[in-house]
């Protein structure tokens, strides 16, 4: 984990006594996503190698709360337009319930965070600038409005209007930026133009100032001495928030920028665009954990270095993810970088969820044994991976828990299977017929512990005999066993069906 060794080497070499401050932060604007962990999770993953040098450490989650409503997800009625440029705090919950809307997606993450085992300190934005924390950065941002005009037009390379303020003011539940006047510290109040152009005055301790995002970001820093932060790349483009809030916090807070930690997005597989809250092409945190588990979502994360483009799918990219795990547990000659992640994806577990049996043998086994946890063990236990089935029976349990919901909600149709509970023999042609009653035969005299090749073997050897194409062979066999004209890999899933209720199936008999 050479990316994340790098990252650590260096916050130790600036701050090399004391604790060390992390800081994410999600605006609660729609559904925390495999996306949006990616910033929470690089931020833990740092905390956690710190605190395996002896350092301490402190990982603090701002929730944007205070941000605008911009945008109506897709899974949410048009009368949420009437809250556009409302704090998301102030919004009614999707649900109907007490809660606000922040509160309502903040939910999720703070479940998935118990599962992951994330240590937050989760910080509400709108409860610091309610407090008055953000006073003094109000005050010091106003006090030097021109030099940070003059930072923001210099860093950026764009010309400001001659109206912009720093601040949004909350008029009538809504933030709206507003030119600004003066500002008076000893009674905590702002005088602003509105939109009729009048002169206005708003007390600013109380949560009805904001400073706009690219003042924001710096005064956080600053006020909460944030020393590393994890990013989308999208602020760490030449002129972007970064560079400018680097700036501002140097100029006009007079404090060090955070080591920046950018982080490429998460694309749905073949997909051009990052997940979205606002489209609904998401699956969230939480109803991830529930078909992967804590494990194998770390590892998918801390596998690549945060710059990295990741693909993410609920079906074949899922499959993968999990057989590259479990492949990496069952490695016997594990190299340095493979045990730092293995203990950093495991942070926190006590016992793995993932055996050493690959993805597609559990789902296939499974199902043949009608979803049956114990009668898949056996099933198993039949098989090359005897000796892992026996000493991993209750991890393969678990996961049989995951594969259970997957399933039944994001399976691809060609993997889900059910043993037919009869058939007639009109559906078959005197062919097809012959070529089940002679490999019927043949399995009769097959060895109690024959395996998928003797299977295999036993179905191509008939070819010629039957008159039929190996693509029919095997087509016959699906539409007996399971009703469809595909399935598991052949030889192997014969070998794993009880062998009675087989040679009855292949005569036609049950």
């Amino acid at each position: 984990m050479k990316w994340l060794n790098t990252i650590v080497d260096e916050l130790i070499k600036l701050h090399p006594e004391g604790e060390i401050t992390i800081s994410s932060g999600v605006s609660p604007s729609g559904k925390y996503h495999l996306g949006t962990l990616r910033e929470v999770m690089t931020a833990e993953v740092i905390a956690n190698e710190l605190k395996r040098r002896g350092r301490q450490v402190r990982h603090l989650h701002i929730v944007d709360d205070l941000d605008v409503f911009r945008k109506v997800p897709a899974d949410l009625p048009a009368t949420y337009k009437q809250y556009l440029g409302k704090p998301l705090c102030d919004i009614p919950a999707p649900d109907g319930s007490n809660l606000s809307y922040a509160d309502f997606y903040l939910k999720d993450l703070t479940a998935a965070a118990d599962k992951l085992n994330l240590n937050l300190q989760i910080i509400r934005a709108h409860e610091k600038y309610r407090q008055g924390i953000f006073n003094k950065a109000i005050e010091k941002s106003l006090n030097q409005i021109n030099d940070i005009r003059e930072i923001l037009e210099k860093v950026s390379g764009h010309k400001l209007d001659s109206g912009w303020s720093p601040i949004q003011i909350m008029e009538d539940g809504y933030l709206k930026t507003r030119p600004f006047i003066s500002l008076n510290t000893a009674n905590k109040t702002i005088e602003y133009q509105d939109f009729e152009g009048k002169k206005q005055s708003v007390n600013y301790s109380k949560g009805d100032v904001k400073l706009n995002w690219r003042v924001d970001w710096p005064a956080r820093w600053w006020l909460l001495n944030v020393e590393v932060e994890p990013f989308g790349r999208d602020h760490a483009t030449k002129g972007g928030s970064y560079e400018t809030g680097s700036a501002i916090v140097k100029q006009i807070f007079e404090a060090a920028p955070p080591l920046p930690v950018p982080y490429n997005f998460i694309n749905r597989t073949g997909e051009t665009k990052k997940m979205s809250k606002s489209a609904g092409d998401t699956i969230t945190a939480i109803e991830l954990l529930e078909v992967l588990p804590a494990e194998v979502v770390w590892y998918f994360i801390l596998r690549s270095p945060p710059a990295k483009q990741l693909y993410f799918d609920e079906q074949a990219a899922l499959i993968r993810i999990v057989d590259e795990f479990s492949e990496l547990l069952a490695k016997p000659d594990k190299t340095e970088a493979d045990n730092q992640l293995i203990e950093l994806s495991m942070q926190g577990i006590k016992k793995p969820t993932i055996s050493s049996v690959p993805f597609s043998h559990l789902v296939a086994s499974y199902q043949a044994a009608l979803k049956d946890k114990n009668r898949t063990l056996e099933i198993i236990g039949r098989t090359e991976h005897r000796e892992n089935t026996d000493k991993q029976a209750e991890i393969i349990k678990k996961e049989l828990d995951f594969i259970d919901h997957w399933l039944n909600n994001y399976a691809p149709e060609d993997v889900k299977f059910a043993l037919r509970e009869d058939v007639n023999s009109n559906e078959f042609t005197e062919s097809e017929q012959s070529f089940l009653n002679k490999l019927a035969g043949k399995i009769d005299e097959a060895p109690n512990d024959a395996d998928g090749n003797w299977f295999h073997t036993a179905i191509y050897d008939l070819k010629d005999d039957s008159g039929l194409e190996p693509k029919q062979l095997f087509e016959t066999l699906y539409k007996l066993i399971i009703g469809k004209t595909s399935g598991p890999r052949g030889g192997w899933f014969l070998s794993i069906l009880p062998r009675d209720w087989l040679l009855k199936r292949l005569r036609l008999e049950a």
